[in-house]
């Protein structure tokens, strides 16, 4: 079982769309036995917050209902011993994984874009204080990247 947990600032935007869509291709390619997944934030002053209306409706336009589910949570350091694969929206939030993870298990540390072979972009950016179409950006980066993460774990498990 390959544990997965991705990573944005408030966890209310973009690690819950990107969980959504990963839940459903887990479900779709058969791999809910070897993939589990969760999501969190860097901030916690989101914490137990549904994720973002906007994000919730354009998921579940797009059949990602799991995001109904999403509850936003802080990374805890226990959260770098339980996952496999730790994968962060964006550079900062990278950054401050890797300032607060110890030492032996920043190797578990990536870029979402980066580890998932998306080479046009390598950040997803927070739509949060933007319009509709910055939700449209990241939901098709989400889907680009899962595609690109599941690939890679289903290849080297």
């Amino acid at each position: 079982m390959v544990n997965i947990l991705l990573v944005c600032m408030g966890n209310i935007c973009r690690s819950p769309m990107a969980a959504s869509v990963m839940h459903a291709e887990v479900v779709r390619r058969g791999l809910a036995g070897r993939v589990a997944l969760d999501s969190a934030g860097t901030y916690g002053a989101h914490q137990g917050e549904k994720a973002d209306r906007r994000a919730v409706a354009l998921a579940q336009a797009r059949g990602y209902g799991q995001i109904v589910n999403e509850r936003a949570r802080k990374v805890t350091d226990d959260d770098f011993e339980r996952f496999d694969l730790i994968l962060a929206m964006d550079l900062d939030n990278l950054a401050e994984l890797q300032r607060v993870c110890p030492a032996e298990l920043r190797h578990k540390l990536h870029l979402f874009l980066a580890y998932a072979g998306v080479e046009e972009r390598t950040e997803v950016p927070d739509p949060y204080f933007g319009n509709a179409a910055g939700f449209e950006v990241v939901l098709k980066l989400c889907e680009q990247g899962v595609d690109g993460v599941l690939r890679r774990v289903v290849q080297a498990a």
